[in-house]
């Protein structure tokens, strides 16, 4: 339910966001997002906090660690005395993503090979005597 039309319960705070309530309980534990209370201690959430969890979504896809978001947090609550190491994270994140992005378009490239490989054994225009490891050399890539 909606508090005011800027406050959410845990509720309607996790539609809001698409997490379960036990997700944001588990990041209140972890300290990656702090509700605010009312004057009956119930827990309520405003846009800002959907915004900023919405940030903390894209931090998770990139494949950052519970451990390095709760350092980001830690720097960002410190101020702007740590935006340099605050953007050495985020390049060091974004550089290990794109990696892993790199090794899984690898991935795909092979297993595309492979689908190619054994639509030629069906259609018989590859030889039935040739491997998939002769058929890869043609694209001089590893398997």
């Amino acid at each position: 339910m909606t508090l005011t039309s800027e406050h959410y319960s845990i509720g309607a705070f996790a539609k809001k966001t698409g997490l379960s309530t036990y997700t944001l309980r588990y990041y209140e534990r972890e300290n990656l997002i702090v509700p605010q209370r009312d004057q009956h201690q119930r827990r309520f959430y405003t846009e800002q906090d959907v915004g900023w969890v919405h940030f903390l979504m894209h931090l998770k896809g990139t494949g950052m660690s519970m451990n390095e978001m709760q350092r980001y947090i830690t720097w960002r609550a410190q101020g702007d005395a740590t935006i340099e190491q605050r953007k050495e994270l985020l390049q060091n994140v974004r550089e290990r993503s794109l990696a892993q992005i790199r090794e899984t378009q690898h991935h795909l490239e092979v297993l595309t090979h492979k689908i190619d490989w054994y639509e030629g054994k069906l259609d018989h225009s590859i030889q039935d005597s040739e491997t998939f490891a002769e058929y890869l050399q043609q694209f001089k890539t590893e398997n």
